[in-house]
């Protein structure tokens, strides 16, 4: 039988990889069978995922990266050519954000926001786009949000869903410039799933607009994503392009 989601033996960058989703994703394509890359701020943590990674039998890479700055970008994917000699996955996850009022939010939390959310996105995008264009294959994951089309009543969030609102635009205009060049580009937009981000504004005002606002009346579990992110990564979205592929609980539906 066929297996639709294979991704054995291809390789994979996973920004924001330390912990949390990232890290979620890392290991789940490792324990498909792909080469995985992972790189954020913090090289203690990331070894520690590396560590995972090789002890599921497939090779890693741990790379200190942060994408708030294009410089160290273009020499994080350097390494993965050298290393690799190809890239066919890039899971553009890492973010930041703030649950602070807009009158109240000063331009350096603001500026670091877009930083990491929009810029570093882009500069990553473009530097592993580079690399796919010429090989003629390649697929894109930038992880958005359910913020990307909706925003969360009583919590701040002009920031983050701001960011996340122009994630998904890049991702349709990026789409469009490089489906010719066999790349697609999508965006995987989780909803409350539970992250080192999302404790650092959590209260029970932030739990109880889960509860209430979900449909499921509940967060996203751990690996709820992995399925969506398995077929936005593998051939069996061939054909899928510039699209918002949302695991959100249904947050958005009502």
């Amino acid at each position: 039988m066929k297996n639709y989601f294979d991704v054995q033996g291809k390789v994979a960058l996973v920004t924001g990889a330390s912990s949390g989703l990232g890290r979620q994703f890392a290991l789940c394509l490792a324990e498909q069978g792909c080469n995985v890359v992972v790189c954020a701020r913090r090289i203690e943590k990331l070894e520690e995922v590396k560590a995972e990674a090789e002890a599921l039998g497939v090779k890693c890479l741990a790379i200190q990266c942060d994408v708030g700055h294009s410089e160290q970008i273009a020499a994080c994917v350097n390494k993965v050519v050298e290393t690799f000699g190809r890239i066919d996955i890039l899971i553009n996850n890492a973010a930041a954000g703030f649950a602070t009022p807009a009158v109240e939010c000063d331009d350096a939390t603001w500026e670091r926001t877009m930083g990491i959310n929009v810029n570093g996105v882009f500069y990553m995008a473009r530097e592993v786009g580079k690399v796919m264009l010429k090989q003629g294959y390649g697929r894109i994951i930038n992880i958005g949000s359910f913020h990307c089309q909706v925003t969360m009543n009583g919590v701040p969030r002009s920031g983050y869903s701001t960011a996340k609102g122009a994630v998904m635009m890049m991702t349709k205009a990026l789409a469009a410039e490089w489906a010719k060049g066999g790349i697609t580009v999508n965006c995987l937009g989780p909803g409350y799933f539970a992250s080192e981000m999302s404790a650092k504004v959590a209260d029970q005002k932030y739990e109880d607009g889960i509860k209430n606002g979900c449909p499921m009346g509940r967060r996203g579990n751990p690996g709820e994503l992995n399925g969506a992110m398995l077929f936005l990564a593998s051939d069996a979205s061939s054909y899928v392009t510039g699209q918002l592929l949302l695991v959100d609980g249904g947050w958005t539906i009502v």
